[in-house]
């Protein structure tokens, strides 16, 4: 690792709640493949309120950098805080429960070459209540191909590495919860940044799984939901407005041959809700766009061409 007064290239932030068991071995694979490159590097533990002394054995580490939360505040609020207080120009985002190929954080870091984001898309799924997840998870990913207008292998991975400068624009939209690696996804993609992602090998976790199938499932849900209306919230309102228009168009045509040319109240409130869906839709598509920042950093694949001319004149 650098000294503390030098920029780094790599920042790796661990959030670690009640990993006592297996954190010592995950700083060790994560030091001894670090430590091979010619990578200027941090680790930094944040530990989120553990009972079981994970922030002892991080602080008896000499190549940790530890944050500590006073209370257990959750995995998005951990990895919000180890990326604000990263010094590298790279962050790399990884789990300490032994699942994730923390020993190939430099092949990871190596394929991100002149993308923005690159994310370690799993081949396998080993968490419990695989007949539930699967199917959500699924549906959740469709959602989101829709919304971002991008193939996603993988949402809510948390082996990825992405350009800091670029990620500090959104932290402040991570949520405390799982949904954190949902929403910095989205973040890039919808904000037209490039994001990539390569195949990663996934082993069973040690110690035992924070993750509520059904609590946090439908949070990954919402959050995308969320974010889509924080960006594009036309693409939510329009096809809803569209299906309800049809709808109401068709009642119209029925009452007015049926009912000698009467429309029935329902068909009225129908038609007034579709009114007020495009309304609403507009309203906060013209909220999204006054509010947006004037300035955002460039994305990676944009290079200014003329940058030596200009030098030389």
């Amino acid at each position: 690792m650098a000294p503390e007064s030098r920029m780094l290239d790599v920042s790796i932030v661990l959030p670690v709640h009640n990993e006592a068991g297996h954190l010592q071995a995950e700083i060790d694979r994560i030091v001894l493949s670090m430590d091979a490159t010619d990578l200027h590097w941090e680790l930094i533990i944040v530990d989120d309120g553990s009972s079981d002394g994970s922030a002892e054995i991080a602080l008896a580490s000499q190549r940790c950098r530890v944050i500590r939360t006073g209370r257990h505040r959750g995995v998005g609020t951990a990895r919000r805080l180890g990326t604000e207080a990263a010094r590298g120009t790279v962050v790399v985002w990884s789990d300490a429960d032994m699942s994730y190929p923390n020993d190939d954080i430099p092949g990871l870091i190596a394929a991100m070459g002149p993308a923005d984001h690159i994310i370690g898309a799993r081949t396998s799924e080993q968490g419990t209540s695989k007949f539930l997840r699967v199917p959500a998870k699924w549906l959740i990913r469709q959602l989101a191909q829709y919304l971002t207008r991008t193939k996603i292998p993988d949402l809510n991975t948390s082996f990825r590495a992405f350009r800091r400068d670029v990620a500090l624009q959104f932290t402040h939209h991570l949520p405390p919860g799982f949904s954190c690696v949902t929403t910095i996804t989205m973040a890039f993609l919808m904000n037209g940044y490039r994001v990539d992602f390569v195949p990663i090998s996934y082993e069973r976790r040690a110690g035992h799984s924070k993750f509520h199938w059904l609590r946090d499932t439908r949070s990954f849900g919402l959050q995308v939901i969320r974010m889509m209306l924080s960006y594009d919230p036309l693409r939510v309102t329009l096809p809803i407005a569209s299906v309800l228009g049809m709808t109401f168009a068709a009642k119209l045509g029925y009452d007015l041959v049926d009912k000698d040319l009467r429309p029935a109240a329902n068909t009225l409130l129908l038609g007034f809700a579709v009114l007020q869906l495009l309304v609403m839709g507009l309203l906060a598509d013209l909220i999204v766009r006054l509010t947006k920042p004037a300035l955002s950093v460039w994305p990676n694949d944009i290079e200014h061409l003329d940058d030596s001319r200009q030098t030389s004149e």
